[in-house]
């Protein structure tokens, strides 16, 4: 794979029809096989995972899983043969006994702000980043990422995240999977919290559709 000599984010999700991101709270009543195949693919040519600390909370995050097949084809692509996972949070409220630090094959990257406590992020293994004083700054945080060689960068969100992303115009593609589901009101949509100060174009990429389910790749337009 070429170097590259920005950070390039894709975020992937998936969606009911209606917007949601979840059904009782969790993506996995949304998903299908043939997303799980783009979710797979996303996480092989990454040189980074990145999520928010609510996702990786609420979805039990751990180390990546890496075959022995994949972890070839990642170094045969100059790759890791494990891409870390990186989670933001504001607080660094994340637990060190979880298994985001103890069932993993490569330390976690932690990214939080100046007034977060990190020692005990630390000692669990964390390589803990400091991009902000009272918020995480997302452009920092990805150049804090670049200069670790992690340029590559596979969100898999949270609505937060990803409503952040958009905001600091950092979304250079997005892998959203519809689902041929109605989850109705109460769930939260995939971009949730910071507003956009106007709306970003995107470029349709491709598309892909089984049984019922809809895979859709936009990508930044350029010049856009």
């Amino acid at each position: 794979m070429t170097a590259m000599s920005r950070p390039w984010v894709q975020v992937n999700f998936v969606s009911s029809a209606d917007g949601a991101v979840a059904v009782d709270q969790l993506s996995e009543g949304l998903s299908h096989p043939a997303d799980k195949r783009i979710f797979l693919m996303g996480r092989l040519l990454a040189d980074v995972i990145l999520v928010g600390a609510g996702t990786a909370r609420a979805e039990g995050y751990r180390g990546a899983r890496i075959t022995p097949a994949r972890a070839a084809r990642r170094v045969s692509l100059g790759l890791s043969e494990v891409p870390p996972i990186a989670v933001v949070t504001r607080s660094g409220e994340l637990d060190p006994a979880g298994p985001l630090f103890t069932d993993t094959k490569v330390p976690p990257i932690v990214i939080t702000t100046e007034k977060a406590p990190r020692t005990a992020l630390e000692r669990a293994g964390a390589e803990v980043l400091v991009a902000g004083t009272d918020d995480v700054d997302l452009h920092r945080a990805l150049a804090l990422l670049a200069e670790r060689g992690l340029c590559r960068v596979d969100c898999e969100g949270g609505p937060a995240l990803f409503a952040d992303l958009i905001a600091a115009d950092l979304v250079d593609q997005l892998c959203l999977t519809v689902a041929p589901l109605l989850a109705g009101a109460g769930e939260r949509r995939i971009a949730d919290g910071r507003p956009t100060p106007e709306p970003r174009r995107m470029d349709l990429a491709s598309v892909l559709f089984e049984d019922g389910f809809t895979m859709l790749r936009y990508r930044r337009r350029e010049g856009g």
